[in-house]
Protein backbone atom coordinates (compact mmCIF):
# COMPACT_ATOMS: atom_id res chain seq x y z
CA UNK A 1 0.00 0.00 0.00
CA UNK A 2 2.73 2.54 -1.05
CA UNK A 3 0.85 3.53 -4.30
CA UNK A 4 0.33 7.65 -4.23
CA UNK A 5 -3.94 9.01 -4.79
CA UNK A 6 -4.67 11.31 -7.20
CA UNK A 7 -6.36 14.16 -5.91
CA UNK A 8 -10.58 13.87 -5.41
CA UNK A 9 -13.59 14.16 -3.83
CA UNK A 10 -15.43 11.62 -2.04
CA UNK A 11 -18.77 11.50 -1.46
CA UNK A 12 -20.25 9.53 1.24
CA UNK A 13 -24.07 9.32 1.21
CA UNK A 14 -26.03 7.94 4.82
CA UNK A 15 -22.69 10.18 6.19
CA UNK A 16 -24.86 10.18 9.52
CA UNK A 17 -24.89 6.39 9.96
CA UNK A 18 -22.93 3.58 11.95
CA UNK A 19 -21.11 2.26 8.97
CA UNK A 20 -19.34 6.06 8.45
CA UNK A 21 -18.57 6.58 11.82
CA UNK A 22 -17.66 2.79 12.96
CA UNK A 23 -15.25 2.40 9.82
CA UNK A 24 -15.09 4.78 7.19
CA UNK A 25 -13.60 7.86 8.57
CA UNK A 26 -11.36 5.95 11.21
CA UNK A 27 -10.01 4.13 7.51
CA UNK A 28 -9.69 7.47 6.13
CA UNK A 29 -8.09 8.72 9.10
CA UNK A 30 -5.13 5.48 9.23
CA UNK A 31 -4.55 6.14 5.31
CA UNK A 32 -3.74 10.12 6.52
CA UNK A 33 -1.40 8.99 9.39
CA UNK A 34 0.37 6.78 6.83
CA UNK A 35 1.06 9.58 3.76
CA UNK A 36 -1.19 7.84 1.69
CA UNK A 37 -3.73 10.29 1.10
CA UNK A 38 -3.16 13.31 -1.49
CA UNK A 39 -2.88 16.56 0.01
CA UNK A 40 -5.93 17.76 -2.38
CA UNK A 41 -8.64 15.62 -1.21
CA UNK A 42 -12.05 16.21 0.05
CA UNK A 43 -14.80 14.00 2.00
CA UNK A 44 -18.00 15.28 1.96
CA UNK A 45 -20.36 13.51 4.57
CA UNK A 46 -24.05 13.76 3.08
CA UNK A 47 -27.44 12.84 4.58
CA UNK A 48 -30.54 14.89 5.61
CA UNK A 49 -29.69 15.62 9.13
CA UNK A 50 -28.97 19.45 9.44
CA UNK A 51 -25.08 19.71 10.19
CA UNK A 52 -22.94 22.45 9.98
CA UNK A 53 -19.48 21.60 8.75
CA UNK A 54 -17.94 21.88 12.14
CA UNK A 55 -20.77 19.87 13.57
CA UNK A 56 -20.11 16.68 11.71
CA UNK A 57 -16.32 17.40 12.12
CA UNK A 58 -16.85 17.36 16.24
CA UNK A 59 -19.19 14.23 15.76
CA UNK A 60 -15.97 12.49 13.47
CA UNK A 61 -13.42 14.01 16.27
CA UNK A 62 -15.45 12.04 18.49
CA UNK A 63 -15.15 8.88 16.35
CA UNK A 64 -11.55 9.46 16.08
CA UNK A 65 -11.20 9.29 19.57
CA UNK A 66 -12.49 6.39 20.41
CA UNK A 67 -11.26 4.53 17.51
CA UNK A 68 -7.56 5.44 18.02
CA UNK A 69 -7.51 4.99 21.81
CA UNK A 70 -4.42 2.81 23.08
CA UNK A 71 -2.67 4.00 20.30
CA UNK A 72 -0.13 6.59 19.72
CA UNK A 73 -1.65 9.80 18.57
CA UNK A 74 0.73 12.99 17.04
CA UNK A 75 -0.51 16.20 18.50
CA UNK A 76 -3.01 18.34 15.55
CA UNK A 77 -2.80 15.08 14.25
CA UNK A 78 -6.60 14.27 13.75
CA UNK A 79 -7.38 18.02 13.30
CA UNK A 80 -5.24 18.12 10.32
CA UNK A 81 -7.18 15.09 9.02
CA UNK A 82 -10.50 16.64 9.73
CA UNK A 83 -9.51 19.97 7.64
CA UNK A 84 -10.30 17.72 4.71
CA UNK A 85 -13.99 16.74 5.66
CA UNK A 86 -17.26 19.04 5.01
CA UNK A 87 -20.76 17.70 4.97
CA UNK A 88 -23.80 18.90 2.64
CA UNK A 89 -27.93 18.06 4.12
CA UNK A 90 -29.95 17.41 1.14
CA UNK A 91 -32.53 14.59 0.81
CA UNK A 92 -31.43 11.68 -1.45
CA UNK A 93 -34.69 10.35 -2.06
CA UNK A 94 -35.35 13.35 -3.92
CA UNK A 95 -34.17 13.76 -7.11
CA UNK A 96 -34.80 17.63 -7.15
CA UNK A 97 -32.65 18.11 -3.85
CA UNK A 98 -29.54 16.45 -5.83
CA UNK A 99 -28.64 20.46 -6.56
CA UNK A 100 -27.63 20.83 -3.55
CA UNK A 101 -25.24 18.19 -3.70
CA UNK A 102 -24.35 18.97 -6.91
CA UNK A 103 -24.03 23.29 -5.63
CA UNK A 104 -21.29 21.84 -2.97
CA UNK A 105 -19.03 19.74 -4.92
CA UNK A 106 -18.54 22.58 -7.88
CA UNK A 107 -17.64 24.77 -4.76
CA UNK A 108 -15.13 22.32 -2.90
CA UNK A 109 -13.91 21.46 -6.22
CA UNK A 110 -13.18 25.13 -7.14
CA UNK A 111 -12.23 26.07 -3.76
CA UNK A 112 -9.35 23.13 -3.30
CA UNK A 113 -8.29 23.12 -6.50
CA UNK A 114 -10.05 19.51 -7.35
CA UNK A 115 -9.42 17.87 -10.26
CA UNK A 116 -13.13 16.41 -11.89
CA UNK A 117 -12.47 12.79 -9.72
CA UNK A 118 -15.50 12.33 -7.63
CA UNK A 119 -16.19 9.11 -6.08
CA UNK A 120 -19.72 8.05 -4.66
CA UNK A 121 -19.75 5.76 -1.12
CA UNK A 122 -23.69 4.70 -0.84
CA UNK A 123 -23.40 3.81 2.96
CA UNK A 124 -26.70 3.75 2.78
CA UNK A 125 -30.00 1.16 3.24
CA UNK A 126 -29.98 -1.18 0.04
CA UNK A 127 -33.17 0.07 -1.02
CA UNK A 128 -31.26 3.17 -2.13
CA UNK A 129 -28.65 1.53 -3.98
CA UNK A 130 -30.41 1.82 -7.47
CA UNK A 131 -32.07 5.20 -6.35
CA UNK A 132 -29.32 7.37 -5.78
CA UNK A 133 -27.39 6.73 -9.11
CA UNK A 134 -30.76 6.96 -10.51
CA UNK A 135 -30.65 10.46 -9.10
CA UNK A 136 -27.46 11.47 -9.78
CA UNK A 137 -27.80 10.48 -13.72
CA UNK A 138 -30.98 12.93 -13.68
CA UNK A 139 -29.14 15.59 -12.63
CA UNK A 140 -25.44 14.92 -14.68
CA UNK A 141 -23.52 13.74 -11.77
CA UNK A 142 -22.74 9.82 -12.93
CA UNK A 143 -20.14 11.42 -16.07
CA UNK A 144 -16.92 13.10 -15.64
CA UNK A 145 -17.07 16.63 -17.65
CA UNK A 146 -13.27 16.78 -18.66
CA UNK A 147 -11.51 13.27 -20.56
CA UNK A 148 -9.19 13.29 -17.27
CA UNK A 149 -11.91 12.99 -15.23
CA UNK A 150 -14.08 10.25 -13.60
CA UNK A 151 -16.99 8.95 -11.68
CA UNK A 152 -16.55 6.15 -9.30
CA UNK A 153 -19.54 4.60 -7.00
CA UNK A 154 -18.87 2.09 -4.03
CA UNK A 155 -22.04 -0.54 -3.07
CA UNK A 156 -21.84 -2.22 0.01
CA UNK A 157 -24.01 -5.64 0.66
CA UNK A 158 -26.05 -6.68 0.38
CA UNK A 159 -26.15 -6.59 -3.48
CA UNK A 160 -30.14 -7.71 -4.80
CA UNK A 161 -31.88 -10.60 -2.64
CA UNK A 162 -31.83 -13.09 -5.59
CA UNK A 163 -30.66 -13.74 -9.06
CA UNK A 164 -33.88 -11.66 -10.32
CA UNK A 165 -33.36 -8.42 -8.15
CA UNK A 166 -28.97 -8.48 -8.30
CA UNK A 167 -29.70 -8.61 -12.24
CA UNK A 168 -32.09 -5.96 -12.22
CA UNK A 169 -29.54 -3.69 -9.52
CA UNK A 170 -26.51 -4.91 -12.25
CA UNK A 171 -28.41 -3.58 -15.52
CA UNK A 172 -29.75 -0.76 -14.01
CA UNK A 173 -26.28 0.66 -12.32
CA UNK A 174 -24.91 -0.56 -15.70
CA UNK A 175 -26.43 1.87 -17.73
CA UNK A 176 -25.46 4.95 -15.59
CA UNK A 177 -21.79 3.79 -15.19
CA UNK A 178 -19.28 1.40 -16.67
CA UNK A 179 -18.69 -2.13 -14.94
CA UNK A 180 -14.96 -0.41 -14.53
CA UNK A 181 -16.21 2.12 -12.47
CA UNK A 182 -18.67 0.00 -9.79
CA UNK A 183 -17.66 -1.09 -7.05
CA UNK A 184 -19.11 -4.08 -5.07
CA UNK A 185 -17.45 -3.73 -1.49
CA UNK A 186 -17.21 -7.11 0.32
CA UNK A 187 -14.95 -6.25 3.48
CA UNK A 188 -13.66 -9.79 4.04
CA UNK A 189 -11.54 -9.84 0.98
CA UNK A 190 -9.89 -6.42 2.58
CA UNK A 191 -8.29 -8.73 5.05
CA UNK A 192 -4.91 -9.62 5.03
CA UNK A 193 -4.95 -13.30 5.77
CA UNK A 194 -7.85 -13.73 2.58
CA UNK A 195 -5.33 -11.73 0.46
CA UNK A 196 -2.11 -14.21 1.53
CA UNK A 197 -4.79 -16.81 0.17
CA UNK A 198 -3.44 -16.03 -3.31
CA UNK A 199 0.40 -15.87 -2.21
CA UNK A 200 0.30 -18.79 -0.29
CA UNK A 201 -1.00 -21.05 -3.19
CA UNK A 202 0.36 -19.27 -6.33
CA UNK A 203 4.15 -18.36 -4.67
CA UNK A 204 4.87 -21.70 -2.39
CA UNK A 205 5.94 -25.09 -5.09
CA UNK A 206 5.11 -26.87 -1.58
CA UNK A 207 1.28 -26.00 -1.75
CA UNK A 208 0.74 -25.62 -5.50
CA UNK A 209 1.14 -29.34 -6.76
CA UNK A 210 -1.22 -30.62 -4.16
CA UNK A 211 -4.09 -27.80 -4.18
CA UNK A 212 -6.56 -30.30 -6.05
CA UNK A 213 -8.78 -33.44 -5.93
CA UNK A 214 -5.38 -36.02 -6.07
CA UNK A 215 -4.13 -34.67 -3.01
CA UNK A 216 -7.11 -32.47 -0.98
CA UNK A 217 -10.07 -34.53 0.82
CA UNK A 218 -12.17 -31.78 1.83
CA UNK A 219 -12.61 -28.02 2.08
CA UNK A 220 -14.16 -25.81 4.96
CA UNK A 221 -14.89 -22.19 4.95
CA UNK A 222 -16.95 -21.90 8.17
CA UNK A 223 -17.72 -18.32 10.36
CA UNK A 224 -18.64 -18.60 13.67
CA UNK A 225 -20.63 -15.61 15.89
CA UNK A 226 -21.11 -15.53 19.34
CA UNK A 227 -23.56 -12.85 18.84
CA UNK A 228 -27.32 -12.51 18.18
CA UNK A 229 -29.22 -10.33 15.62
CA UNK A 230 -28.57 -7.43 18.45
CA UNK A 231 -30.45 -4.20 17.06
CA UNK A 232 -30.70 -5.61 13.60
CA UNK A 233 -33.48 -7.53 14.01
CA UNK A 234 -35.31 -5.60 10.67
CA UNK A 235 -32.09 -6.12 8.49
CA UNK A 236 -31.91 -9.72 9.28
CA UNK A 237 -35.73 -10.44 8.58
CA UNK A 238 -35.24 -9.50 5.53
CA UNK A 239 -31.80 -11.20 5.02
CA UNK A 240 -30.92 -14.39 7.06
CA UNK A 241 -27.48 -16.33 7.35
CA UNK A 242 -27.47 -17.47 3.44
CA UNK A 243 -28.29 -14.19 2.07
CA UNK A 244 -26.57 -11.89 4.92
CA UNK A 245 -22.96 -14.35 4.71
CA UNK A 246 -23.44 -17.48 2.11
CA UNK A 247 -23.80 -15.62 -0.72
CA UNK A 248 -21.43 -12.94 -0.36
CA UNK A 249 -18.46 -13.62 2.33
CA UNK A 250 -18.11 -16.92 2.25
CA UNK A 251 -18.67 -17.59 -1.82
CA UNK A 252 -16.08 -14.78 -2.34
CA UNK A 253 -13.92 -17.08 0.05
CA UNK A 254 -14.21 -20.10 -1.61
CA UNK A 255 -13.47 -18.46 -4.95
CA UNK A 256 -10.28 -17.96 -3.93
CA UNK A 257 -9.66 -21.44 -2.59
CA UNK A 258 -10.85 -22.99 -5.28
CA UNK A 259 -9.74 -20.49 -8.74
CA UNK A 260 -7.04 -21.05 -11.29
CA UNK A 261 -4.09 -18.98 -11.63
CA UNK A 262 -4.66 -16.13 -13.53
CA UNK A 263 -2.02 -15.66 -16.61
CA UNK A 264 -0.87 -12.13 -15.00
CA UNK A 265 -1.74 -10.61 -11.62
CA UNK A 266 -4.68 -8.12 -12.47
CA UNK A 267 -8.20 -6.87 -11.63
CA UNK A 268 -9.96 -8.68 -15.20
CA UNK A 269 -7.92 -11.87 -15.12
CA UNK A 270 -8.07 -12.84 -11.44
CA UNK A 271 -11.76 -12.05 -11.58
CA UNK A 272 -12.69 -13.98 -14.60
CA UNK A 273 -11.12 -16.91 -12.87
CA UNK A 274 -13.37 -16.07 -9.92
CA UNK A 275 -16.48 -16.86 -12.15
CA UNK A 276 -15.22 -19.88 -13.74
CA UNK A 277 -15.61 -21.22 -10.46
CA UNK A 278 -19.06 -20.05 -9.43
CA UNK A 279 -20.25 -21.56 -12.96
CA UNK A 280 -18.74 -24.66 -12.10
CA UNK A 281 -20.82 -25.48 -8.61
CA UNK A 282 -22.84 -28.25 -9.32
CA UNK A 283 -26.44 -27.18 -8.80
CA UNK A 284 -28.66 -29.01 -6.26
CA UNK A 285 -31.77 -31.18 -7.44
CA UNK A 286 -34.68 -30.42 -5.18
CA UNK A 287 -34.36 -34.09 -3.55
CA UNK A 288 -31.29 -33.18 -2.51
CA UNK A 289 -31.53 -29.79 -0.64
CA UNK A 290 -32.47 -30.72 2.74
CA UNK A 291 -30.13 -33.63 2.49
CA UNK A 292 -27.20 -31.30 2.37
CA UNK A 293 -28.13 -28.02 3.44
CA UNK A 294 -28.96 -27.88 7.06
CA UNK A 295 -31.01 -24.75 8.10
CA UNK A 296 -31.10 -23.56 11.86
CA UNK A 297 -32.55 -20.80 14.18
CA UNK A 298 -31.12 -20.51 17.47
CA UNK A 299 -33.71 -20.35 21.07
CA UNK A 300 -34.67 -16.86 21.28
CA UNK A 301 -34.39 -15.26 17.80
CA UNK A 302 -38.17 -14.66 17.93
CA UNK A 303 -38.82 -12.51 20.92
CA UNK A 304 -35.59 -10.62 19.45
CA UNK A 305 -36.80 -6.61 18.61
CA UNK A 306 -38.18 -6.45 15.17
CA UNK A 307 -38.37 -10.24 14.83
CA UNK A 308 -41.81 -11.46 13.69
CA UNK A 309 -42.79 -14.24 16.46
CA UNK A 310 -43.47 -16.60 13.62
CA UNK A 311 -39.85 -16.09 11.78
CA UNK A 312 -38.92 -18.87 9.51
CA UNK A 313 -35.58 -16.98 8.83
CA UNK A 314 -32.13 -18.93 9.71
CA UNK A 315 -29.47 -17.68 11.73
CA UNK A 316 -27.48 -20.62 10.51
CA UNK A 317 -26.40 -22.35 7.82
CA UNK A 318 -24.38 -25.54 6.94
CA UNK A 319 -23.95 -26.97 3.24
CA UNK A 320 -21.82 -29.55 1.46
CA UNK A 321 -21.40 -28.52 -2.45
CA UNK A 322 -19.00 -30.07 -5.20
CA UNK A 323 -17.52 -28.01 -7.73
CA UNK A 324 -17.67 -29.82 -11.24
CA UNK A 325 -14.00 -28.94 -12.48
CA UNK A 326 -11.00 -30.81 -13.72
CA UNK A 327 -9.16 -29.32 -10.80
CA UNK A 328 -11.85 -30.12 -8.08
CA UNK A 329 -14.19 -33.02 -9.34
CA UNK A 330 -15.34 -35.33 -6.41
CA UNK A 331 -14.16 -32.66 -3.46
CA UNK A 332 -16.32 -32.24 -1.12
CA UNK A 333 -16.47 -27.99 -0.35
CA UNK A 334 -18.19 -26.91 3.33
CA UNK A 335 -19.42 -24.10 4.20
CA UNK A 336 -21.33 -22.70 7.71
CA UNK A 337 -21.80 -19.95 8.89
CA UNK A 338 -24.19 -18.84 12.22
CA UNK A 339 -25.23 -16.81 15.31
CA UNK A 340 -24.50 -17.30 19.12
CA UNK A 341 -22.85 -20.08 18.64
CA UNK A 342 -20.04 -21.46 21.02
CA UNK A 343 -16.91 -19.42 19.36
CA UNK A 344 -16.41 -16.08 17.25
CA UNK A 345 -13.81 -17.85 14.82
CA UNK A 346 -13.45 -17.53 10.64
CA UNK A 347 -11.26 -19.70 8.97
CA UNK A 348 -11.02 -22.06 6.25
CA UNK A 349 -9.31 -25.78 6.23
CA UNK A 350 -7.81 -27.57 3.74
CA UNK A 351 -8.13 -31.40 5.04
CA UNK A 352 -5.43 -33.30 2.88
CA UNK A 353 -5.87 -37.27 2.18
CA UNK A 354 -4.00 -40.40 3.69
CA UNK A 355 -1.54 -42.01 2.79
CA UNK A 356 -2.32 -45.13 0.64
CA UNK A 357 -1.43 -47.40 3.55
CA UNK A 358 -1.60 -46.90 7.18
CA UNK A 359 1.11 -48.30 8.64
CA UNK A 360 1.14 -46.82 11.88
CA UNK A 361 -1.22 -47.12 14.95
CA UNK A 362 -3.35 -43.52 15.18
CA UNK A 363 -2.81 -43.05 11.56
CA UNK A 364 -6.26 -41.96 9.94
CA UNK A 365 -7.90 -43.34 6.81
CA UNK A 366 -9.52 -41.22 4.10
CA UNK A 367 -9.34 -37.84 5.68
CA UNK A 368 -5.73 -37.06 7.46
CA UNK A 369 -3.83 -35.58 9.83
CA UNK A 370 -2.52 -33.34 7.33
CA UNK A 371 -4.14 -30.11 7.17
CA UNK A 372 -3.72 -26.61 6.21
CA UNK A 373 -6.21 -24.12 7.88
CA UNK A 374 -6.61 -20.31 7.29
CA UNK A 375 -7.44 -18.79 10.69
CA UNK A 376 -8.89 -15.24 9.49
CA UNK A 377 -10.60 -14.11 12.48
CA UNK A 378 -9.72 -13.44 15.63
CA UNK A 379 -6.02 -14.30 15.83
CA UNK A 380 -5.15 -14.37 12.14
CA UNK A 381 -2.56 -16.79 10.95
CA UNK A 382 -1.77 -20.31 9.10
CA UNK A 383 -1.16 -23.56 10.74
CA UNK A 384 -0.18 -26.73 9.48
CA UNK A 385 -1.03 -29.66 11.03
CA UNK A 386 0.79 -33.11 10.40
CA UNK A 387 1.13 -36.20 12.33
CA UNK A 388 4.24 -37.07 14.28
CA UNK A 389 5.48 -40.44 16.47
CA UNK A 390 4.42 -40.00 20.22
CA UNK A 391 7.37 -40.05 22.23
CA UNK A 392 8.05 -43.78 23.86
CA UNK A 393 7.96 -46.91 22.65
CA UNK A 394 5.97 -48.05 19.39
CA UNK A 395 4.59 -45.95 16.87
CA UNK A 396 1.54 -44.22 17.39
CA UNK A 397 0.85 -40.77 15.28
CA UNK A 398 0.22 -37.89 17.11
CA UNK A 399 -0.99 -34.74 15.36
CA UNK A 400 0.96 -31.65 15.64
CA UNK A 401 1.20 -28.26 14.02
CA UNK A 402 3.58 -25.61 12.36
CA UNK A 403 2.10 -22.32 13.21
CA UNK A 404 2.24 -18.49 11.95
CA UNK A 405 0.51 -15.63 13.40
CA UNK A 406 0.12 -12.31 12.07
CA UNK A 407 0.88 -10.94 15.24
CA UNK A 408 4.25 -12.03 15.38
CA UNK A 409 4.94 -9.55 12.33
CA UNK A 410 4.92 -6.36 15.22
CA UNK A 411 6.59 -4.34 13.65
CA UNK A 412 4.60 -4.66 10.21
CA UNK A 413 1.09 -2.45 10.14
CA UNK A 414 -1.59 -4.61 9.71
CA UNK A 415 -4.40 -1.93 7.94
CA UNK A 416 -7.87 -2.68 8.32
CA UNK A 417 -10.27 -4.00 6.06
CA UNK A 418 -11.48 -1.05 4.73
CA UNK A 419 -8.54 0.94 4.49
CA UNK A 420 -7.17 -1.31 2.01
CA UNK A 421 -10.35 -1.21 -0.32
CA UNK A 422 -10.90 2.30 -0.02
CA UNK A 423 -7.29 2.90 -1.26
CA UNK A 424 -7.47 0.69 -3.70
CA UNK A 425 -11.25 2.20 -5.03
CA UNK A 426 -9.13 5.48 -4.96
CA UNK A 427 -6.47 4.02 -7.04
CA UNK A 428 -8.91 2.75 -9.84
CA UNK A 429 -7.95 -1.08 -8.59
CA UNK A 430 -10.93 -3.25 -8.36
CA UNK A 431 -9.10 -6.70 -7.89
CA UNK A 432 -11.05 -6.99 -4.79
CA UNK A 433 -14.00 -6.09 -5.82
CA UNK A 434 -16.84 -8.38 -7.01
CA UNK A 435 -18.20 -8.69 -10.80
CA UNK A 436 -21.49 -8.27 -11.54
CA UNK A 437 -21.49 -11.73 -13.70
CA UNK A 438 -19.91 -13.41 -9.98
CA UNK A 439 -22.54 -11.92 -8.74
CA UNK A 440 -25.01 -12.97 -10.57
CA UNK A 441 -23.34 -16.88 -10.89
CA UNK A 442 -23.17 -17.17 -7.32
CA UNK A 443 -26.93 -16.56 -6.57
CA UNK A 444 -27.97 -18.70 -9.47
CA UNK A 445 -26.52 -21.10 -7.08
CA UNK A 446 -27.91 -20.04 -4.05
CA UNK A 447 -31.51 -19.40 -5.55
CA UNK A 448 -33.14 -22.68 -5.53
CA UNK A 449 -32.07 -23.38 -2.09
CA UNK A 450 -34.04 -20.23 -0.76
CA UNK A 451 -36.99 -21.02 -3.06
CA UNK A 452 -37.38 -24.42 -1.12
CA UNK A 453 -37.13 -22.77 2.01
CA UNK A 454 -39.64 -20.56 1.35
CA UNK A 455 -41.65 -23.38 -0.09
CA UNK A 456 -40.98 -25.68 2.94
CA UNK A 457 -42.08 -22.75 5.64
CA UNK A 458 -40.59 -24.20 9.34
CA UNK A 459 -40.20 -27.64 8.03
CA UNK A 460 -36.75 -28.77 8.20
CA UNK A 461 -35.97 -25.22 10.55
CA UNK A 462 -33.81 -26.69 13.37
CA UNK A 463 -33.91 -25.07 16.21
CA UNK A 464 -30.33 -24.89 18.74
CA UNK A 465 -29.20 -23.72 22.06
CA UNK A 466 -27.30 -20.34 21.63
CA UNK A 467 -24.00 -20.93 22.67
CA UNK A 468 -23.44 -24.59 21.05
CA UNK A 469 -22.20 -25.69 17.49
CA UNK A 470 -25.34 -25.53 15.97
CA UNK A 471 -28.33 -27.62 15.41
CA UNK A 472 -27.66 -31.65 15.99
CA UNK A 473 -29.17 -32.30 13.35
CA UNK A 474 -25.71 -31.08 11.46
CA UNK A 475 -24.26 -34.35 12.40
CA UNK A 476 -26.43 -37.15 10.64
CA UNK A 477 -27.35 -35.46 7.56
CA UNK A 478 -23.47 -35.68 6.85
CA UNK A 479 -22.67 -31.67 6.61
CA UNK A 480 -19.55 -31.58 8.49
CA UNK A 481 -16.15 -33.69 7.64
CA UNK A 482 -15.08 -36.70 9.26
CA UNK A 483 -13.03 -36.18 12.15
CA UNK A 484 -9.45 -37.60 12.08
CA UNK A 485 -9.21 -40.45 14.73
CA UNK A 486 -5.99 -38.79 16.55
CA UNK A 487 -7.21 -34.99 16.81
CA UNK A 488 -8.37 -34.75 20.97
CA UNK A 489 -11.79 -35.60 22.33
CA UNK A 490 -12.43 -31.84 22.58
CA UNK A 491 -11.80 -31.43 19.08
CA UNK A 492 -14.32 -34.23 18.14
CA UNK A 493 -16.39 -32.45 19.68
Amino acid sequence: MNEKVDSQLIVIFGASGDLTGRKLIPSLYELHKRDLLPEKLCVMGAARTEYTDEEFRNIQRENLEHSQKGKELKPGDIDAFLEHICYVSFDSGKSSDYYKLKDRITEKQTALNLPDKVMYYLATPPQMYDLIPQYLQENGMNVAATPEGWRRVIIEKPFGTSLETARALNKKLMSIFDEKEIYRIDHYLGKETVQNILVLRFSNGIFEPLWNRNYVDSVEIKVSETLGVENRGKYYEGSGAMRDMIQNHLMQLMGFIAMESPAVFEAEPLRDEIVKVFRSLRPYKSAEIDLNVVRGQYEGYRQEPQVSPTSTTETYVAMKFFIDNWRWGGVPFYLSTGKKLDEKKSEIVINFKSTPNQLFSGQCSGTSCNKLTIAIQPNEGISLQFGLKMPGAGFEVKQVSMDFKYESLSKVYLPDAYERLLLDAMLGDSTLYARSDALEASWKFIDPILAHWKESGDQNLYPYTPGTKGPKERKPLKVLPRPCICYSKQQIE
